[in-house]
């Protein structure tokens, strides 16, 4: 072999020896950069973040019928021994169907409503349809008959100007002191929704607060 062609070949290994070691020192940098750099700030969350809260909220779903029975056993309970009798049928609207002592006699009541979530949690129902067995008498005095003379509790108010009656949700008493809030009232797709806000002092824990 020539001295030309050794001097060409040992320089094409010379390059790739040079090429090899630089490509080396590119990786180790780039590594290094890596593993001691600074990290962004969007790639290095907090641990779990809360704000100070005092409750925790939960979505409960349920069924028609599920609701049903829980507001007729509290109906039942609320009119204990009295001679008064009405109770909720929950369909494809709201049905209320009762009697009421009207005239020395009780005549059979029935009003559907409809059901309208209001923003802050509580419950409007709508006055659809109305009647009280073959007597022929305004809607509004009905509803009066209804507001004087059916027991309903505190938080549920008959109005016979707007035929309606406001049922305030979240001003319910409940003994746990859980708080509730209507979310969805979908009687047609069977689509209910409560929120239910429950505070840590009731489980006895204490205010929770930033990590």
């Amino acid at each position: 072999m020539s001295d030309r062609k050794q001097r060409l070949k040992h320089n094409k290994w010379k390059k790739a020896f040079y090429s090899l070691i630089i490509f080396n020192g590119i990786v180790i940098v780039v590594l290094l950069a890596l593993l001691f750099g600074p990290v962004p700030e969007n790639k290095a969350p907090d641990r779990f973040e809360r704000g100070d809260q005092e409750s925790s909220e939960f979505i409960i779903r349920t069924s028609k019928q599920n609701l049903n029975n829980l507001v007729n056993a509290y109906i039942e309970q609320l009119l204990g021994d009295s001679d008064h009798y009405y109770r909720i049928s929950l369909d494809e609207d709201v049905h209320l169907i009762g009697e009421l002592p009207i005239f020395s006699t009780t005549v059979p009541l029935s009003v559907h409503f409809e059901p309208l979530v209001q923003e802050n949690g509580d419950l409007v129902l709508k006055q659809k349809s109305i009647s009280v067995g073959l007597l022929e008498l305004p809607n509004k005095k009905i509803m009066e008959y209804m507001d004087n003379l059916l027991p309903m509790p505190d938080w549920v108010t008959v109005n016979p100007q707007e035929q309606e009656i406001y049922v305030a949700v979240t001003n319910m008493d409940i003994r746990s002191n859980f708080q509730v809030a209507v979310d969805t009232i979908d009687l047609e797709a069977n689509n209910l929704a409560f929120r239910l806000k429950i505070p840590y002092e009731t489980l006895g824990l204490e205010m929770l607060g930033p990590w």
